[in-house]
């Protein structure tokens, strides 16, 4: 996504203001990774996007 405008677009449409660092996905990685903390887990999507999918109707 190399479009300032589209990036504009979606950062408004963001309740946390801005995207995501790679560093934000170790807590949920490590939580799916553990049988004992997610192994009744199944069939389910885990939104990391700053609040994106809740806000913008998608």
């Amino acid at each position: 996504m190399n479009s300032p405008l589209a990036r504009k677009k979606i950062i408004q449409q963001t309740p946390m203001g801005r995207f995501g660092e790679s560093h934000e996905l170790v807590g949920t990685l490590l939580w799916l990774a553990s049988e004992e903390a997610s192994g009744f887990v199944n069939g389910t999507v885990i939104a990391i996007d700053g609040g994106f999918s809740a806000y913008s109707g998608v």
